[in-house]
């Protein structure tokens, strides 16, 4: 199992993102505990079934999760669907959850009980919607780093930076990354090489085409 804190690598403290210093007192309310890592693989995973095919051309995918609730549930999912609708420019996979979290949950939502789960690193618009939303915990696998290796479009601002600019909001969100990125980065890693390795059940259609399910011969 590859978990990392991006971007610090420091896989036994998660970067945690405080609201300023004057505004921290004995008398806030303690954070709740962080997920234990068992869950956020097993969570990581749910992100999977969400996707149109094992080797969809636009993977992106989250989830939310209320890890307080026993046992511990998703409460809402969303998908890129700009890519896979061309509904709305903006509705990626996390914005996309979000809406949908709010839809469902109403004003009395208990945003800072909630973590936010999502196959690949959050854009900046998105990451900054993580923040403002105030969730306990913001959980990724594939980084925006790889993505732009693998010649996705990117803007290349990271989630860490995103954090940092953040503090006055008043909240905390752990950022905790690289979460099963052995099984999310094959998701991001043929799209735009011809040469990429297909996921799990799928192939190259001849000539060294797109990655395309493999039919299971019975």
């Amino acid at each position: 199992m590859n978990q990392n804190i991006h971007p610090l690598h420091l896989p036994q403290t998660p970067l945690q993102c405080t609201s300023s210093p004057s505004s921290s007192s004995s008398s806030q309310q303690p954070s709740p505990p962080l997920s234990p890592p068992s869950f956020r693989t097993h969570f990581m995973r749910q992100t999977f079934p969400l996707l149109p095919s094992p080797c969809p051309l636009i993977p992106f995918a989250s989830i939310i999760v209320n890890h307080t609730a026993s046992p511990p549930s998703i409460i809402c999912s969303g998908s890129n669907r700009n890519n896979f609708h061309r509904v709305n420019p903006i509705l990626h996979g996390e914005i996309d959850a979000i809406i949908t979290c709010a839809n469902i949950l109403g004003p009395d939502a208990r945003w800072g009980d909630l973590s936010l789960y999502t196959n690949a690193e959050a854009c900046p618009m998105c990451a900054a919607a993580i923040r403002w939303v105030g969730f306990k915990e913001y959980i990724f696998g594939t980084s925006i780093e790889t993505l732009i290796e693998r010649d996705w479009k990117q803007i290349t601002i990271s989630s860490e930076e995103v954090f940092r600019r953040s503090e006055l909001l008043g909240t905390d969100t752990a950022i905790i990354g690289g979460v099963l990125r052995n099984e999310t980065d094959k998701l991001f890693a043929w799209q735009w090489d011809g040469d990429g390795e297909c996921p799990r059940g799928c192939g190259r259609t001849a000539g060294g085409g797109m990655c395309e399910l493999v039919p299971v011969e019975g």
